[in-house]
Formats: structure tokens, C-alpha cells, sequence
């Protein structure tokens, strides 16, 4: 059976969309997932399920997450190899930057249409930029940035795909964890 990685968005940011670790698992085996894994209570969840299609994984998440919590949890599914290349890309580009102060991993839930793609990197300059490689949009941020303010692209409204962010360590963390 493949194995997939999901990324669940909006959880555990306020006393509303509580989703803890024990209840991401025991949904995530009632969609049909098996030997299911979680990384720190922010919605990091590695499966094994017999659905072969990334849409049917993400469907049938969605509807156990919802069943389990009473709201919506969005889900973006990955196949190993998928993370690993984003983490590969991650390593990459943050070594061609040796000033970043962070750097964070969008993770879309479609790939987005590419005149949005060129748009949304072009809003980049000399010491913030974004570079979009499939499903992954990276915002690298450097001196100067100020914390808190995560996604001065606005990546999720401008690119018009659903997303969820990560930090650079923990998409790196993931993909040698999960995935190799």
C-alpha cells in the first residue's frame, strides 16, 4: 500500500479548532489509514492507505477530520518522493542564501496556473523573494524581516490554491524522517 504525508491547515491556532495529536490518529485510521504517524501537534501526519489517488487520499481525510472535530480541516497529501523533492528544493535554495532569516514552505494543494506563478515571484526583490516549484511555494526572507509577518506575498489569496505553511525545519525534518 503507498504511503502519503499530509499537511492540515488552520489547527490548534486558537480554543476553536482544537485537534490534538491522539484525535488527528484515530481519525486518520477511521479514513483507513494504518501505521500513521504525527510530528508535533501542528498537523504532520504520515499513512499508509490503500487509495492510490492523491484526491481520494485528501477526500477521505477531509471527511474523517470534519466527522472527528465538527470543522473543516483542509488537507494537502504528498507522496514521499514529492517531499522529498521540496525538501531537496528547500536545502537548495536556502543555501543560495546564506543572509535568510526564515524560510517558509507553502505546501498547495494543486499546483497553481502559471501567469499567477510569475505574478506572485515577481512581487520579490533583493531581500525577499518567492520561488514556486509545483506545489510548493517558498518564501525566503531576509534581513530586515520582521516576525509575525509570515506571508508578505499573501501566497493562498494570490496564487488562488488552497495552502499550508511550514518552516523550513520542519519540512527538511519530515522528509528524512518519513521519507527516506
Amino acid at each position: 500500500m503507498p504511503s502519503y504525508v499530509a499537511f492540515l491547515r488552520a489547527i490548534n491556532l486558537g480554543p476553536n479548532r482544537k485537534f490534538p495529536k491522539a484525535d488527528i490518529i484515530t481519525a486518520t485510521e477511521a479514513a483507513g489509514g494504518t501505521d500513521v504517524l504525527t510530528h508535533i501537534n501542528t498537523g504532520n501526519v504520515r499513512l499508509t492507505i490503500g487509495l492510490r489517488s492523491r484526491a481520494k487520499v485528501e477526500a477521505a481525510l477531509e471527511g474523517a477530520y470534519e466527522n472527528q472535530t465538527g470543522f473543516a480541516v483542509p488537507t494537502m497529501v504528498f507522496t514521499p518522493a514529492e517531499l522529498v523533492a521540496i525538501a531537496e528544493d528547500a536545502r537548495e535554495l536556502t543555501a543560495a542564501r546564506p543572509d535568510l532569516e526564515r524560510h517558509y514552505v507553502y505546501l498547495l494543494k494543486e499546483e497553481p496556473d502559471p501567469a499567477k506563478v510569475a505574478a506572485v515571484e515577481a512581487l520579490g526583490d533583493e531581500v525577499n523573494g518567492i520561488v514556486i516549484r509545483g506545489r510548493a511555494a517558498h518564501l525566503l526572507l531576509g534581513p530586515g524581516y520582521v516576525a509575525g509577518g509570515v506571508d508578505p506575498f499573501k501566497v493562498e489569496k494570490n496564487l488562488a490554491v488552497a495552502a499550508t505553511n511550514r518552516n523550513f525545519n520542519v519540512v527538511t525534518t519530515l522528509a528524512d524522517k518519513w521519507c527516506t
